[in-house]
């Protein structure tokens, strides 16, 4: 099942669909925004995805406070996130210049909200994975496709997710996730991806990274993945809840430059490649005289051996040819041909 929207498609016949997460790394600022879907267009990136958030809307003021927050997440979106004109604006924008407009809502208003302004495809974060009302009330009600993360949770919560979703119709895809900022390498498992894909054969598996490097997204490719998100941020040395875990575009441009790379490399034909016949004729070995050869010898063990070029007899003749004799003279340290030999070629 492909996931299709405004110019994009993700699918297992689609290429890797890469997103530049710029969650909350504007801090709040239109033109710092702006500036980040210039700069993910230019880094090759298929779409830049924001965050919709209505704090009264998805959590209580006192929620607890996670360690990569130097606030309460409640003020700090109170401060920084960005308001619906903002998102229209964006969105407008990204249309402008050419690259798909995403956005996270986090709760069933936030997502009406952008639904209303166009929003054509839903990502859903983490935190929002296991509220199947909310999930179901958006599948049911705005009809497009969704993207779920699936980090801090089980195969048993994500298949209770997937049969929801799956039963509304709609277009699905799941991305691995590992909710910690930054995890430890040994959580990332990106074996998971594979048994996601066994496991939910309805929805397209994905792979969404919060490590601070490339290794993982590159492995995650290999292993499958069709969507790759990763969150950037335009100066590293800016304090937030993100940065640890962000890219500046400089390495997405290298991220999206290793995608294509790795993606078209991934056929499993095994054949000899119109660029390696010249150097197979060289490279390869055949059978050379150890000494000069007299006419009627019989061929034996210490007289042969295997030399490249691979323009005369195979090398894998070589104790087949033992026993033959020679119809002609070779000259020592030579190239052995068939027509030296007494005896039918041997294919």
């Amino acid at each position: 099942m492909n996931l299709k929207f405004g110019n994009c498609s993700i699918g297992y016949d689609a290429p890797v669909f890469v997103i530049a997460e710029a969650c909350d790394n504007h801090l709040g600022s239109l033109s710092a925004a702006k500036e980040m879907c210039r700069q993910a267009k230019l880094a090759g990136a298929d779409a830049v995805k924001f965050q919709h958030h209505l704090p009264e809307e998805e959590m209580l003021p006192d929620t607890p406070m996670s360690a990569n927050m130097q606030e309460p997440l409640f003020d700090f979106l109170k401060k920084y996130a960005l308001k619906r004109e903002h998102h229209k604006a964006l969105r407008e924008y990204c249309g402008e210049i050419g690259i798909q407009y995403m956005c996270t809502p986090f709760s069933y208003k936030a997502a009406e909200e952008m639904v209303g302004i166009g929003l054509d495809v839903i990502k859903i974060g983490s935190g929002e994975m296991t509220d199947i009302p909310s999930l179901c009330r958006m599948a049911t009600t705005f009809r497009v496709p969704m993207i779920v993360s699936t980090g801090m949770s089980t195969f048993e919560e994500i298949g209770r997710t997937y049969e929801a979703l799956t039963a509304t119709g709609i277009p699905l895809a799941f991305t691995n996730c590992i909710s910690e900022y930054p995890p430890v390498y040994e959580d990332v498992n990106l074996g998971v991806i594979v048994e996601m894909k066994r496991r939910y054969p309805k929805a397209v598996i994905g792979h969404s990274d919060h490590t601070p490097d490339l290794f993982t997204c590159f492995a995650a490719v290999a292993l499958g993945a069709k969507i790759i998100e990763k969150h950037v941020i335009l100066d590293k040395r800016q304090p937030g809840p993100d940065q640890s875990v962000s890219i500046d575009f400089h390495e997405l441009a290298t991220l999206v430059e290793g995608v294509r790379k790795i993606e078209v490399g991934l056929g499993s034909e095994k054949r000899v490649h119109g660029r390696e016949k010249e150097i197979r004729e060289w490279a390869f070995r055949s059978i050379v005289s150890l000494r000069a050869l007299k006419k009627g010898e019989t061929l034996k063990a210490d007289m042969i051996w295997s030399k490249r070029p691979g323009t005369g007899i195979p090398s894998r003749f070589r104790d087949q040819l033992l026993g033959r004799k020679l119809i002609r003279d070779v000259a020592e340290n030579t190239l052995l041909k068939w027509e030296d030999l007494e005896g039918a070629v041997l294919d």
